[in-house]
């Protein structure tokens, strides 16, 4: 079935590139295309496809054709990714296992349901709409569509496809884990000259001071939400209505307040979990608050473990005033450590109001790694930026920031520690690190003996053309050739 170009091109701009090992999968960047989609059945059955012009390879009961490779390159070229070193047929080598992914999924009846893809279908909207401004014609005029529902259509096909690839790589590599001792063994099997360089580290501890907020700010809004309520169960006002008018929320408020298929696994804070499986269907919440602020919430519709619900945040305004205090409070705490009346390990447990890191001194935790390191070259640019002067253990001057996930505003100070230099991995100071190393090599091999034993099991045919290729892969199979 051929579609127009421009699917290929947005499917490449809007998906996160990946690069896997040649020795484990083709060495191109993840894609996703366009395919014939027939009903599971007997896949070592050799199926009388009819001949048609163009067909690069058939994989189960998908079809790639050339014109797929040349739009996969085409998308990565729009990325600016350089492909002077990746040809056609590194390219159909990774279709296929693309395309072998999603036919096992199918075939193991691995499951994307339409409530899940339209979660995120609204959350990538949202992103898109987020990083323009909200400007939905400036979103079509950078992905090349005609209109919101175009845009939609697409995203549900393609963020499908990749789901169930994500969903089917899980199923293969989720139970992995590695002992001390494959780690160990990884590590020295590696010839010293190879071992990788690791670039310079830090360990980041912060002190958080955020603004108090006077306890008539908050009745206010507790107060507003009450009515909102009573005019939603009293009077007849839409839910949704006064979401749009009201609520603080940039995820939702256009859409009336409106999360589809929340589980208790969702990515929402405990409290608004609370309370949305604390709710019958149709009922609505008292006010309750969150780290984001103040929330009334309702459940729209339940089905099993998945809820529908709407919610409107409304966040207490916060004074000017109470923002200078919190200033000097900051100040005043950074003064104490300078002078040696207390360190900065029982400052934070004292006075820092970030709860995720007071007991820990304020240390900060990779969340890529879950230690304390953080290499600088992989730093969030506002984190580096932070500490990329800082000597070690030097206190900054306090730093003004607004989260962007909750809005919440607050002053800071940092420290640095136990900063290491660029220097070849050691098995002592790098362990957690060597471990993720060892980790990832055993699920790519893991991976690999899959995709292997699925070419037996499945049927593919590659064209006379792309025969010659030298895929990573055994794709093309001796009775073919």
């Amino acid at each position: 079935m051929m579609r127009r170009m421009n699917k290929n091109i947005f499917a490449g701009m809007m998906l996160t590139l990946s690069v896997f090992g040649a020795n484990a999968q083709e060495d191109v960047v993840a894609m996703n295309t366009d395919e014939v989609v027939a009903e599971p059945k007997d896949t070592t059955v050799v199926r009388n496809y009819v001949k048609v012009d163009g067909v690069a390879s058939v994989v189960g009961d998908y079809i790639i054709l050339d014109s797929d490779i040349e739009k996969a390159l085409i998308s990565l070229k729009s990325q600016d990714v350089n492909t002077d070193n990746i040809s056609s047929c590194n390219l159909l080598g990774k279709l296929m296992e693309d395309k072998l992914f999603m036919h096992q999924a199918i075939q193991d009846s691995i499951e994307v349901t339409d409530t899940e893809i339209r979660a995120m279908v609204d959350r990538r909207v949202d992103y898109f709409l987020e990083s323009t401004g909200g400007d939905l014609s400036k979103v079509l005029e950078i992905y090349k569509m005609d209109s919101e529902g175009e845009l939609r259509e697409e995203l549900t096909e393609i963020l499908k496809e990749q789901e169930l690839t994500n969903r089917m790589r899980t199923q293969i590599t989720d139970k992995i884990e590695v002992t001390p001792e494959e780690v160990r063994q990884f590590f020295y099997s590696i010839p010293e000259e190879e071992r990788p360089t690791f670039g310079k580290s830090v360990e980041i501890s912060q002190i958080v001071v955020e603004p108090e907020i006077p306890a008539e700010e908050t009745e206010k809004v507790v107060e507003k939400l009450r009515k909102m309520k009573e005019d939603i169960e009293d009077n007849g006002v839409r839910f949704s209505s006064k979401a749009m008018l009201y609520s603080q929320d940039p995820g939702s408020k256009t859409r009336g307040g409106l999360y589809v298929g929340i589980t208790r696994k969702s990515q929402f804070v405990k409290e608004f979990k609370d309370i949305a499986f604390s709710l019958q269907e149709g009922e609505v919440s008292d006010p309750f608050k969150t780290e984001f602020g103040w929330h009334i919430l309702t459940v729209d519709k339940v089905r099993g473990e998945q809820r529908d619900i709407r919610h409107i945040l409304i966040k207490p305004e916060i004074p000017r005033s109470a923002v200078t205090k919190a200033k000097a409070e900051i100040d005043s705490i950074r003064q104490l450590i300078l002078d040696d009346k207390i360190s900065f390990e029982e400052a934070a447990k004292s006075f820092s109001d970030e709860k995720e890191t007071k007991d820990e001194g304020g240390k900060l935790i990779n969340p890529r790694t879950f230690d304390f390191r953080f290499e600088l070259s992989k730093m969030d640019p506002t984190m580096y930026s932070n500490v990329s002067e800082l000597k070690e253990s030097e206190i900054s001057q306090p730093i003004y920031e607004q989260d962007d996930r909750s809005g919440r505003i607050y002053y800071k100070i940092i420290k640095v520690s136990n900063l290491l230099d660029d220097h070849k991995a050691d098995y002592s100071k790098d362990y957690t690190r060597i471990q993720e190393l060892a980790l990832q090599d055993k699920q790519l091999n893991e991976v690999k003996d899959w995709i292997q034993k699925k070419i037996k099991d499945t049927y593919i045919s590659v064209s006379e053309d792309h025969e010659g290729c030298d895929f990573a892969n055994d794709w093309v199979k001796e009775e073919d050739q």
